[in-house]
């Protein structure tokens, strides 16, 4: 059976080149792995006061996060840091405090940019927040795909075939990446048993 995996797109721009990333590594993802973009955009800011209430949307964000298997970060930088909207939608997830939906959700990130360092910023400083949240990152291959407005054709597909070849390599990798710590979780639970 194919694991569920959450996908959050770090831009809310409808012709984003990250929402084309995310669509394309959908399309090139091996079938042991079922993607989904779960929409961050309209999560109301994150406020403590709301714990004992959380909007409809927090509910229905934290639901589907821990009914995932795992979890992809596609994002673009922005000030040298990962964007708000991403920010909100982690914060909302690991509230409230002991109740984190994304403890133990294997992950990866790839960040895309039409600068040549590909979001190097965004991609470092998501991986420091998924450390203090117990998501198991995706170390290798690193992705940061830069040159992002040469990147699409006009439907949005990658032109170039070796960019393609490593996307499809790095879905390969977070494919095994996710068997590995959903085979480990199945242990922990029989063993528990």
């Amino acid at each position: 059976m194919a694991k569920s995996i959450a996908v959050l797109v770090g831009s809310l721009r409808k012709e984003s080149f990250n929402r084309k990333m995310a669509k394309q590594l959908i399309a090139l993802a091996p079938e042991t792995l079922k993607l989904e973009i779960i929409e961050i955009g309209a999560l109301p800011l994150y406020n403590q006061d709301l714990d004992d209430h959380p909007p409809a949307a927090w509910i229905e964000f934290r639901r589907r996060l821990k009914q995932s298997d795992g979890v992809l970060f596609v994002t673009p930088e922005y000030n040298r840091s990962v964007p708000g909207v991403l920010k909100n939608a982690i914060d909302i997830g690991s509230r409230p405090y002991g109740q984190s939906a994304w403890e133990k959700k294997p992950g990866a990130v790839i960040s895309v940019s039409p600068s040549q360092i590909g979001g190097f910023g965004a991609n470092q400083h998501l991986r420091q927040s998924l450390v203090f949240l117990d998501v198991p990152c995706m170390q290798q291959p690193e992705a940061y795909i830069g040159g992002a407005a040469e990147l699409f054709d006009s439907e949005g597909k990658i032109k170039n075939e070796s960019t393609r070849a490593f996307l499809r390599n790095f879905m390969e990798s977070y494919a095994n990446w996710v068997a590995t710590f959903t085979e480990k979780r199945s242990a922990g639970v029989k063993a528990a048993s």
